[in-house]
Parts: structure tokens; C-alpha cells; sequence
């Protein structure tokens, strides 16, 4: 049976929480909130009000030997950083952490995070390119330059089989599948079908090559922050 920790209920953390609390996998919440714990208590198998800035604590409540743990402490960038830090020390193999910025990111990876999540900047991904195309209707970043996509097919393809309109080639991406505007599944189709208007492809491929063909321009996300590193290196003193 798997066993996660998640130290921190923030919007991550509970959303996580609520999508692995019915797998029959084991869950152990940490959060200092007491009104949070009393929540979400009957849902998992082990609830603590505790503060996780605190590494005895951390030590103390969290197996080294857990499958993975994941990391919410809201906008407290100094703690997640030091919670992150803690569980490297500890042992835990996987740690999901959630960031706030590009150089938050950085510095979780650096002490210790094996997976950052960027919940804004994920969302801004995937909306962004949807209100600059139209022609776009879903799309799904898989990895930094990578996605998945639904399409409706553009005019200028409109009756041409899936050969001649040579997607792969002209455009450097895959088509998966299709289905019809009044379909709600995708099929398989024949390469010698002919492309209607109004057809949707699920097609994959590199972010660019698919927002070049839907005619969208894909958003940059940054956020700033403040200096870090001093204020986190300063809980441990100045060296002489």
C-alpha cells in the first residue's frame, strides 16, 4: 500500500488530498491550522496540528520510507524551502513541492524537490493559448515544449484527407484522433477520410508547431520575488 505525506493544506494540498483519498492508499496530513485538520481528519490515516517549520517535527511524524510527500505551505516561500530541505534529510525519495515563482522553483530543486508544481502558471498554459486561437478548444502542457491538443480542423483543410493535408510533415505534429461536432467520444479514423468543417482532431506535438497551426500565441508566465536567500540564510546566523 502507498503512503504519501502532505505537509501543508493549501489549495495543492487539498486538492491532492481529496484526489488520493479514495485510492485505498495511506495519508498522512500535516497543517497548523487545527480547523483544517479537523476537516479533512476522518479522510486520511493520520492527522496532525502541527508546525512544519519545525525539523524535529518533520523527523518525528514522517517516515523516512513514505512513498512520496508533498509540499503546500501557501505563499510562505521560507517554509516550503526548509520543509523541502528537511524531508531531502530525511530520506524521502519523491518530493512534490508547490512554487510561487521561476526562482522559487529553482531554489526547491535545489535543497531537495524531485517535482515542482506552478498551479498559476500551469493554468495560464492552458487557458492563454485557448482565448488567442479559434480554433483551439482544449489544451494540456505535458512537459516543458510538449503538448496535447483539440483542434478543429482549419478551413483551409476542409475536404482533404488526412494524407494530403500531411499534418506530420507540414506541421511536425500527430494527429491521435478525431471525433464529429455532435460526438462527445473520439475515434480512430482512416487516413483516407475526408476532413469536414466542424470536426475536432486530438492531435500532439511541440508547443510552438501547435500553436503555429492554430494560429495562437503561446503566453510567457514569470513572477518576481523577493530575495530569498537572505532572508532564509539569516534564520541560521551571520558567519564571522
Amino acid at each position: 500500500m502507498k503512503q504519501f505525506a502532505i505537509i501543508g493544506l493549501g489549495r495543492f494540498g487539498t486538492l491532492m488530498l481529496e484526489e488520493l483519498a479514495d485510492t485505498g492508499c495511506e495519508l498522512l496530513i500535516i497543517d497548523k491550522s487545527s480547523e483544517v485538520i479537523e476537516s479533512y481528519k476522518e479522510k486520511v490515516s493520520a492527522a496532525f496540528v502541527a508546525d512544519a517549520l519545525s525539523e524535529e517535527i518533520i523527523f518525528k511524524l514522517i517516515p523516512g520510507t513514505i512513498d512520496a510527500a508533498i509540499v503546500d505551505l501557501g505563499d510562505n516561500l521560507e517554509a516550503s524551502i526548509l520543509v523541502t530541505n528537511y524531508l531531502k534529510k530525511l530520506g524521502v525519495k519523491r518530493i512534490v513541492a508547490k512554487a510561487e515563482s521561476d526562482q522559487h522553483e529553482e531554489i526547491l530543486l535545489l535543497v531537495g524537490a524531485t517535482e515542482v508544481i506552478r498551479p498559476n502558471r500551469e493554468a495560464a498554459r492552458r487557458i492563454a493559448p485557448l482565448l488567442l486561437s479559434s480554433v483551439l478548444f482544449n489544451y494540456l502542457p505535458i512537459s516543458k515544449d510538449f503538448a496535447i491538443a483539440e483542434v478543429r480542423v482549419p478551413q483551409r483543410y476542409v475536404g482533404k484527407t488526412l494524407i494530403e493535408a500531411n499534418l506530420r510533415q507540414q506541421h511536425r505534429m500527430n494527429v491521435i484522433a478525431l471525433k464529429k461536432p455532435d460526438e462527445d467520444d473520439y475515434r480512430y479514423f482512416l487516413p483516407e477520410y475526408r476532413l469536414d468543417a466542424g470536426d475536432i482532431l486530438l492531435v500532439a506535438g511541440k508547443e510552438d508547431d501547435l500553436a503555429e497551426f492554430a494560429k495562437a500565441r503561446l503566453p510567457t508566465v514569470k513572477a518576481g520575488m523577493p530575495d530569498m536567500f537572505g532572508k532564509l540564510f539569516s534564520r541560521f546566523g551571520k558567519r564571522k
